[in-house]
């Protein structure tokens, strides 16, 4: 059963230090396990990852890249109703994404300098998407439409087999959707190093992004630095920020949305309201006697939930911006009243007909986002997350030699007189 809290300044921040040390911990026989896969691969590329495949998930493919005319097939055989939905929400999530793109610039000065900033997209982006029980077209759609806009090259995928060998269908109808160039049917660490390290067929990438289980979130993280990455995520979380006015069935079943992901799923409700605390808590028994997945939900709860009850919503406010939390509902009679001031979260969701749901899968913002606390100061996944930029210069004779002192000035205070002497032997200075 949930747990209800009555803040006190005390036990509040107790349940966040709880928290802390489950997002902290990690399976330290992972990394090593891990390693040797990267290694493995590095070495030895497709027969590696093949190797791989038939070990974890029973049966390789004879060809690891699926065809044109393959996934032409899959994709007549997806339900039609679902891909008009896909469709649907491709178009919401480009529409939302095209608003970030940023422009290159260039400036001048009365001198003759001119400066500025080239912005492009990154060459090759790898995309990898759980394909097993965990199988996420919304997730290919959130990764591959914003690579697409920033005017990413090359996007490659990677998603495992299913236990038949074949690919998801519905993974790989969203992946043409959203403009996935190439599809490799591989999975876990190996497809992760793969797409990282290049192998006889699948080509070497500059950033690697998508949700995956610890092993692929272990090799992320290995292999940042190498490749970049999207961010290292832990457990989904949500936290609901509720006053009286917030209706207990909703709350409830919100809750449960995110504590049916995983066991180690946080969700949290924060409120100045013990009678709605109460009645939330009845509601997640009712309705989650219903549901498939109760024994996570249970566990989830159980284990990491809560229902705080705080002196007021001035205090609601404060403890939430302290959570920062990956997905952030404000069920208040005035929800727009507190969009300023609620400044440490992933993604907001406004009003008491904004379920979280709506942004996982449709709405157009992106739904990778930053878990564990990092939304103190990371970002959710955007066009911005796949572009590159440079600076460039052009001084003319005249502008270089009015400030070469001052430059001068600087190396020479810096101890570095080869910086200095660059300037110098350009006038003839000593």
């Amino acid at each position: 059963m949930i747990t209800t809290v009555f803040a006190d300044g005390k036990k509040e921040y107790e349940f966040i230090d709880y928290l802390k040390k489950r997002a902290q911990s990690s399976d330290k026989n992972v990394i090593p396990v891990v390693s040797e896969i990267l290694d493995n691969v590095r070495e030895n590329g497709d027969s590696a990852v093949r190797d791989y495949t038939i070990k974890f998930d029973g049966k390789a493919p004879e060809r690891a890249e699926i065809s044109a005319d393959d996934i032409d097939s899959l994709i007549a055989s997806c339900d039609k109703d679902y891909l008009n939905t896909v469709q649907k929400a491709a178009a919401n999530i480009a529409d939302f994404h095209q608003r970030q793109v940023q422009q290159s610039w260039l400036t001048t000065k009365p001198n003759g300098v001119m400066m500025g900033q080239r912005v492009r997209g990154l060459k090759r982006v790898g995309i990898y998407v759980p394909g097993g029980t965990a199988a996420y077209p919304s997730s290919v759609l959130m990764n591959a439409i914003p690579a697409k806009i920033a005017g990413v090259q090359e996007i490659v995928m990677c998603t495992p087999p299913q236990k038949d060998g074949t690919p998801n269908p519905n993974i790989i109808a969203a992946a043409k959707l959203a403009g996935v160039d190439r599809i490799f049917l591989m999975g876990g660490a190996q497809a992760v190093a793969a797409m990282a390290y290049g192998t006889e067929t699948v080509p070497k990438v500059d950033k690697i992004v998508g949700p995956g289980n610890i092993f692929v979130a272990t090799a992320k993280k290995l292999l940042y630095g190498t490749v970049d990455i999207d961010m290292i995520a832990g457990p989904s979380e949500i936290l609901i920020v509720a006053d009286k006015t917030a209706n207990p069935k909703f709350l409830a079943a919100d809750l449960m949305s995110q504590a049916e992901h995983d066991k180690l799923a946080s969700a949290i409700l924060l409120t100045d309201s013990a009678e709605l605390a109460e009645q939330t808590k009845a509601e997640i028994e009712r309705q989650s006697a219903k549901l498939v997945r109760k024994e996570i939900i249970d566990a989830s709860l159980d284990n990491f939930g809560a229902i705080i009850v705080c002196s007021d919503i001035a205090q609601v406010i404060d403890f939430a911006n302290e959570l920062a939390p990956e997905h952030l509902e404000v069920c208040c009679a005035n929800p727009m009243e507190y969009v300023g001031k609620l400044d440490n979260a992933g993604s907001v969701f406004l009003g008491n007909y904004s379920p979280e749901p709506l942004g996982d899968y449709f709405a157009g913002p992106n739904h990778v986002l930053p878990t564990s606390g990092t939304a103190r100061f990371f970002s959710p996944l955007s066009v911005d997350s796949f572009i590159k930029k440079s600076s460039f210069i052009y001084y003319t004779e005249d502008a270089l030699r009015a400030d070469a002192q001052d430059v001068i000035r600087f190396a020479d205070t810096e101890g570095l007189t080869a910086h200095a002497n660059s300037i110098k032997v350009r006038f003839d200075l000593d």
